[in-house]
């Protein structure tokens, strides 16, 4: 397993079996954890309670020249919102099938099992698809408070088989409570690119001054494809 750090690359190929370069990567899954931020109990009680935290892990679907193709995130943002930045329903499926989400996990929580997965078969991908972009958002409940400085874990990592069943882990992403993320409710988590045959996967783990998913999408598109 390769522990990526930001900005690092990792070619989803399996090892060398003799017969020349390795073969690519064709089924993984994108998953991503969280904890959720320890509070002190109120009126002189001892101990802490769990304020449980709602991240959305997403995804977009570009092709060469940089034209959004296709999204994947939660059906639960409501339409209105959605229409006024432009952008469409939110679905679990990319059209081609190639690309379906786990479903939205409002609580986070566990340090063992992904909260949110996304399973990528490069096999059902639309060809003219080239960069996909794994993003995540911290959903706001009214709490401005919240931000990534405030959870104590969060990781993304890329591996082998379903979401219940891991049977390879290829590369490991960790995301630190940050002081930088300070305010920061959006992250660019990585990057996957197409190249001839195969895939390259970026770690890009940047924090944004993004409010809500749509603005997320906005920047991406203008910086990150």
């Amino acid at each position: 397993m390769i522990n990526l750090n930001k900005g690092s690359r990792f070619n989803l190929k399996k090892s060398d079996s003799g017969s020349g370069a390795g073969a690519g990567i064709e089924r993984f899954c994108v998953g991503c954890k969280w904890g959720n931020i320890k509070q002190k109990k109120l009126f002189g009680f001892f101990g802490s309670r769990e304020e449980e935290i709602d991240l959305d892990l997403s995804c977009v679907m570009f092709d060469r020249a940089g034209k959004l193709l296709d999204w994947i995130y939660s059906p639960d943002y409501l339409d209105d919102f959605l229409r006024h930045y432009g952008y469409g329903h939110g679905k679990l499926v990319s059209r081609c099938g190639g690309i379906r989400h786990s479903g939205d996990d409002r609580q986070g929580g566990s340090s063992d099992a992904d909260n949110e997965v996304i399973i990528v078969n490069t096999a059902k991908l639309d060809p003219a698809i080239t960069s996909i972009v794994f993003f995540l958002n911290y959903v706001d409940d009214g709490n401005k408070t919240c931000d990534f400085s405030r959870i104590p874990f969060a990781s993304i990592r890329l591996f082998e088989g379903d979401p219940d069943r891991v049977q390879q882990v290829h590369a490991l992403y960790n995301v630190a409570a940050d002081p930088a993320f300070a305010g920061r409710k959006s992250m660019v988590m990585g990057k996957l690119t197409r190249y001839g045959q195969g895939w390259t996967f970026e770690a890009i783990g940047e924090a944004t001054p993004d409010n809500n998913l749509c603005e997320t999408m906005n920047r991406i598109r203008k910086e990150y494809v």
